[in-house]
Formats: structure tokens, C-alpha cells, sequence
């Protein structure tokens, strides 16, 4: 079997599905992928062939943090997401006619990619690395983190929430996606719901747990866990020199306003006893001042951090909060923006963690959020048993092996 990935331009939505390449290339199945350029060695040692994604989708750039508000973010980044689809469309059709794959593998974000993958009859799934945005009678509205309630006036808010929550992705992305679905003799869709329906199988990339349960997930969705993976990178010789309690903070690796993150926690953690490792991804790392307990590096393998890290503090991107809490770390996430409030809420509902709104980030705060957080490390360790429990790698290769062998599930539901 030949698969054909097809990513966005970000670490955070390649490196969670490389686990599921490892694993298909395992069974003796060939994996290739079109994604970032400056992944692509990264993955010849695994045995995964590359090319670059169209530079036209690279250089059409999430700008959500020019905006100051939350609606004017999520607007910004529906438009982009609309932008780069006409251009990822014509570039996934090219690869297909040069790798004549099985099966197709696409990024909830690639609408132009799933467009085609729809339209070339092939079998084809889609992969969530975020809490997808369903609409559920188990679960509040989403978008703004709100608390699942489930009395009466729980019922009221979420009736009258659930419309108003979904009204901007169906008003703002559905014209352009359905403008890119006539052309290629696709049905028009009336919500992006429907949209998240159409391939045979869409594999969400995280488990009830920290997923709000439900009784009406989609018949297509399959909860596999939390996938991780990084480049290998040995463990700098530095880390061994800073003390315990060790604090991992992380910025975002595409740009969002999170850099105060890191200027807090160095202000505040080391005077409180803690050690700080921070990688400062879109930001320059020199930029902050550092002392004996503390150091900023741009980008390193959490994983040696986090196999002592007694905290993580973040801006809530699914990436690093899942992964904390698979290695059954607790986590502080200050939310920013996107669908970090939902991620805030879920840790803290959870009991795995602590939300910090931005307002309230201060020194004496950050203090005490991650002395509450350390303390909810049972917590943690939960969610951690419900990613192995969902089966993971494996569970989401199995899956995809499915819809091959069923051809009467191709071209969608």
C-alpha cells in the first residue's frame, strides 16, 4: 500500500502523524509526504520520502497575532486557511499523478488539499492534531472554553451558544470551500460540520480523558490518542547543570503574542526556588535575559526536558500540552488565542493543570499556578493511561488499512 500525506506549514501538524508513518512503513507499506521544506531530512532516516509543499501555501502566513482580539484572530486565520486551499489543491493533484497512492492522508487545515482527495475517488482520511469544533449536545459550544454544565441552565446556554459558535466558521470558510468544491464537481456543503463528514475517516489525534466525552461523535471520527515525535536530538550537556524543580515554558512555533511567557517565568520561577529551561521557537532567544537557573534555546526535543520537567507552562497549542501530559506532566497553559481556551478548559476539567488568563499573568501568580499545577500530576498521569488506552499508532494505521480494504466507503460519506 502507498500513502500520500499532504501537511500544512507546520512542525505541529507533521510531527504528530510521523508515528503513524513509522508504524505503516512497519507493516511494509510505503509513506510519502508533501510538507514543510525544512522537514524534509528529518524524515529520510525513518524511511519516509518527501517533497516540499508549493512555496506559494509556505508563504501565505498565518497573521492571527497583528489582531487584538480573539474573533479578529480566528477570522484572520479562516481567511489564510481559504488562501492557501486554491493553491494546495493543484499541488496535491500533481503529487497524486506522480505517486499514484493508495490512499490519501490530509490536514483538517488543507481544505484545498481535501478537496481534491474527495474528487479523486481515492480512499482518504483526514487528521486532526486540535480538538475539532463538532457540534455535540455532550459538550458546551466551541470556541471560548466554556465549562461543560449539565443542568438546566447548562442546557439553555449551550442551545443558544451552539449556532452562534459555529456561525463564523460556516459564514467565513464555507463560501471559498465550496467555490473550490463546484470546480472539482463536488457537492455544495451548508456547515463546516458537514465538511469534517465528507472523508471516510477522520482520525482526531487525542482521547476522551481530556476529550469531553460524547454520544454523537461523528461516525467517521476515531479518537487514537496523542502522537508525538521529534527529530532525535541527544539531551544538551547544560541541562544535567540546572537544578530541580525543573520548569519546561514553551512558546508557540508559529508566531502568537506568547513571548511574556517566557519574560514572566524567568522574572518569577528562579527567585521561587525552580529551574527554567524555555524555548522560544518564533522568537529570538536572545532577546531575554537569562541567570544561573534559567536558559532560552529557540528550539530543543522536549523530550529529554520533560523526562524531568515537574511543570510545563504554555500557550495551550495541543502540541506541547498533549505531550506534556502523555509524559504525566502537569501543565499551566495561558491561552493566547485559536482554540487554546478550549485546550485550557480540557486541562483544567481534567484536573491536570491550571489556567492562567494572559490578564492575570504576574510573577506572584505564575508562582503559584505552577506550585498548583505540580500538585495535580495525578491528574496528568489520567489523561496519560486514556492516550495509551486509544491505541495510538497503531490503532490509527489500523484504521486506515480499513477504509482500503472497503472501497465502498471511497469518495466520501
Amino acid at each position: 500500500m502507498k500513502l500520500l500525506a499532504y501537511t500544512s506549514p507546520a512542525r505541529g501538524h507533521l510531527y504528530p502523524i510521523v508515528p503513524i508513518l513509522e508504524e505503516l512503513i512497519s507493516r511494509g507499506h510505503r509513506a510519502h509526504v508533501c510538507t514543510l521544506p525544512g522537514e524534509l531530512d528529518s524524515l529520510a532516516p525513518i524511511g519516509v520520502t518527501a517533497q516540499a509543499i508549493d512555496p506559494l501555501v509556505e508563504a501565505i502566513e498565518i497573521e492571527d497575532w497583528r489582531k487584538r482580539s480573539l474573533p479578529g484572530g480566528a477570522r484572520s486565520v479562516l481567511r489564510t486557511l481559504s488562501s492557501r486551499a486554491s493553491v494546495e489543491a493543484p499541488d496535491l493533484a500533481r503529487a497524486i499523478d506522480r505517486h499514484d497512492p493508495d490512499v490519501l492522508l490530509i490536514d483538517v487545515n488543507c481544505w484545498g488539499a481535501a478537496t481534491v482527495a474527495e474528487a479523486s475517488g481515492r480512499p482518504w482520511a483526514v487528521y486532526s492534531p486540535y480538538l475539532l469544533p463538532l457540534r455535540s449536545r455532550d459538550a458546551p459550544p466551541f470556541g471560548i472554553g466554556l465549562r461543560p454544565r449539565n443542568d438546566r441552565l447548562g442546557a439553555i446556554r449551550d442551545a443558544i451558544g451552539r449556532p452562534i459558535a459555529s456561525a463564523g466558521f460556516d459564514r467565513l470558510a464555507m463560501p471559498s470551500i465550496n467555490r473550490l468544491r463546484a470546480q472539482h464537481g463536488l457537492p455544495r456543503l451548508a456547515r463546516y460540520d458537514d465538511l469534517l463528514a465528507r472523508s471516510p475517516l477522520l482520525l482526531a489525534l487525542t482521547a476522551e480523558g481530556f476529550e469531553y466525552p460524547r454520544r454523537d461523535w461523528p461516525a467517521n471520527v476515531r479518537l487514537v490518542g496523542s502522537l508525538n515525535w521529534a527529530p532525535p536530538e541527544p539531551a544538551p550537556r547544560w541541562l544535567s547543570e540546572l537544578a530541580d524543580p525543573l520548569v519546561l515554558v514553551t512558546c508557540s512555533t508559529e508566531r502568537q503574542r506568547d513571548e511574556r511567557l517566557i519574560e514572566v517565568a524567568l522574572a518569577a520561577l528562579p527567585a521561587a526556588g525552580m529551574s527554567v529551561i524555555a524555548t522560544s521557537a518564533a522568537h529570538d532567544p536572545r532577546a531575554f535575559r537569562t541567570g544561573p537557573s534559567s536558559r532560552v534555546v529557540r528550539f530543543l526535543s522536549h523530550d529529554a526536558a520533560l523526562r524531568r520537567a515537574a511543570c510545563v507552562v504554555c500557550h495551550g497549542g495541543m502540541g506541547i500540552t498533549q505531550k506534556a501530559l502523555a509524559a504525566e506532566v502537569p501543565v499551566v497553559v495561558v491561552p493566547i488565542g485559536r482554540d487554546q481556551l478550549e485546550t485550557a478548559r480540557r486541562v483544567q476539567v481534567a484536573k491536570a493543570g491550571v489556567w492562567l488568563t494572559p490578564r492575570r499573568l504576574t510573577p506572584a501568580r505564575l508562582v503559584s499556578a505552577v506550585r498548583a499545577a505540580i500538585d495535580r500530576q495525578a491528574g496528568a498521569a489520567r489523561v496519560s493511561r486514556a492516550y495509551a488506552a486509544a491505541g495510538g499508532s497503531v490503532a490509527a494505521t489500523d484504521a486506515i488499512e480499513a477504509i482500503v480494504r472497503l472501497p465502498a466507503m471511497r469518495g466520501g460519506l
